[in-house]
């Protein structure tokens, strides 16, 4: 049998993929190395407690969002919730509770001593207004590029919303910031540093302006707490796809692809399949390994990526009886605002809610976790990436227990994961995670047109356009599946 498509990877990007081939009749085989779906976004269990993998919170829930769409289309089993707040950032002076209401965040920080009210005020308008230009592409992937004469159109019509835009095109988050005469207000400051490494993976002072202006929506825009863990979205979407007809193969990992006449030959660890068309949802070190050449085509992603990050990880598992917000809840943590926002300085956490036994007898757990430089640890030898991971993992420990000190008393179980060990588990070479850092420059926007690697071969995630985001790989791997649709159509 020859599949019209062949899925290597069930990440986001590629569930993408397959349930939107999937919905169109292809047929399509799916092979992910894990016995479950998810990658980097995954719920795993160990020693009985199950945790989130890596990433915890999620956007595209809202009415006639991609996710939404997809629940109520194959009425998936999934419930989400508006955590409220969403996030609470906490540095050694205040904590800043961010709900899912931009007006929210703009009064609160107004009631800091010296705030400069009138100013917030006008900066956010900005940045409500730009970002809702970028953010109607994600609720409408048809105008993602590339695009037809219909979307053409609409972009046309919309042509005064992005030129605003484009002054700050080649310009960081931060010069908005101080156009706005507001560099000089630390609060701000702190916020757009911690909410800009989360998302577009770099400081304000670094971040693509444009990038980082729609990111700093993430919390508005349909962001959810998954019950159960985000693997339970992940496996009713792969469900889905193989209720339409898809060939679901978990724990078959790939071992390597060479193009043949008709298409692709994929070898497994179990045998062999081909496909007129492969999507990999891999990272570019990765497809490098899988094509067993040079593919010097990947040659500037694969640098990109490397200039990335890798995560440290602490899994925490609590205590029954911990005296905690019920709900499930997630808190930012900064101990020193004035050193960079990475390596156990700045850690993420989302605790599981008390309704969702996550551990023996109904414990909750908690996924921490902070940024490594990729660049920094493959500069070092092997055993001294263990020291140093060893070294920023005590470093969240200490900022866990000075700014979140209910977690640090109710832990009873700990599991720690690196770089390493997502190389490992999740396929990762390296471990790198998160994609490329989306830092001022024309090169953000280069793949933003989506192409495929080499003749029938194509590539989703989060090192590729729109990435980094749950939501993007999804939609990234959606708009690609459309254009291997449409090959596939012409070549019939």
């Amino acid at each position: 049998m020859i599949y019209d498509c062949a899925i290597v990877g069930a990440g986001f990007g590629g569930l993408g993929a397959a349930l939107t081939l999937a919905e169109q009749g292809a047929r399509v085989v799916v092979l992910e190395a894990l016995k479950y779906p998810g990658g980097c976004a995954s719920t795993f269990t160990r020693g009985g407690w199950r945790f989130e993998s890596g990433a915890t919170l999620f956007s595209g829930f809202d009415e006639g969002q991609l996710f939404a769409r997809w629940i109520d289309r194959h009425q998936l089993p999934v419930t989400t919730r508006v955590p409220d707040p969403i996030v609470e950032l906490r540095t050694p002076s205040w904590t800043l509770p961010i709900t899912a209401r931009r007006e929210d965040l703009i009064a609160r920080l107004g009631e800091f001593p010296g705030a400069p009210r009138d100013r917030l005020a006008d900066f956010f308008a900005r940045q409500s207004s730009l970002a809702g230009a970028l953010w109607s592409l994600f609720d409408d992937p048809a105008l993602l590029p590339p695009f037809g004469v219909r979307e053409l159109l609409t972009h046309i019509a919309r042509s005064p919303r992005y030129l605003p835009l484009a002054p700050w095109i080649n310009r960081t988050l931060a010069d908005l910031v101080a156009a706005h005469g507001l560099d000089g207000f630390e609060p701000l400051r702190i916020y757009l540093d911690a909410v800009s490494q989360i998302t577009v993976q770099t400081s304000a002072a670094e971040a693509e302006a444009p990038f980082a202006l729609a990111t700093m929506d993430y919390y508005f825009r349909g962001t959810r707490h998954v019950h159960g863990g985000i693997g339970v979205l992940a496996s009713a979407m792969l469900e889905a796809t193989r209720a339409l007809g898809a060939d679901v193969r978990l724990s078959e990992s790939v071992k390597a692809l060479t193009p043949v006449a008709d298409g692709w030959r994929v070898r497994t660890r179990r045998g062999e399949v081909t496909a007129r068309q492969v999507i990999a949802n891999v990272i570019p070190q990765a497809l490098r390994g899988l094509l067993g050449d040079e593919a010097r085509e990947l040659d500037g992603l694969t640098r990109r990526v490397e200039g990335g990050w890798g995560a440290a990880m602490l899994y925490l598992g609590l205590a029954r009886d911990a005296k905690l917000r019920a709900e499930a809840h997630h808190l930012e943590l900064v101990d020193d605002p004035g050193a960079a926002f990475i390596e156990g300085n700045h850690v993420f956490c989302s605790i599981s809610g008390a309704d969702e036994a996550r551990g023996p007898g109904g414990a909750r757990t908690v996924t921490a976790s902070t940024h490594v430089p990729m660049a920094k640890l493959l500069a070092m030898t092997p055993d001294a990436q263990g020291e140093y991971i060893a070294a920023v993992q005590s470093a969240m420990a200490r900022t866990l227990g000075r700014r979140a000190p209910e977690l640090d008393a109710a832990t009873v179980h700990r599991l720690t994961a690196s770089p390493r060990t997502f190389a490992r588990f999740v396929g990762r070479p390296d471990g790198s995670v998160g994609g490329a850092p989306r830092v001022r420059g024309i090169g953000c926007y280069q793949g933003m047109l989506p192409r495929p690697v080499r003749p029938g071969l194509w590539m989703v995630g989060d090192s590729v356009f729109p990435g980094q985001s749950t939501l993007a790989t999804a939609l990234g791997g959606a708009k690609v599946a459309g254009l291997v649709a449409r090959q596939s159509s012409r070549g019939a």
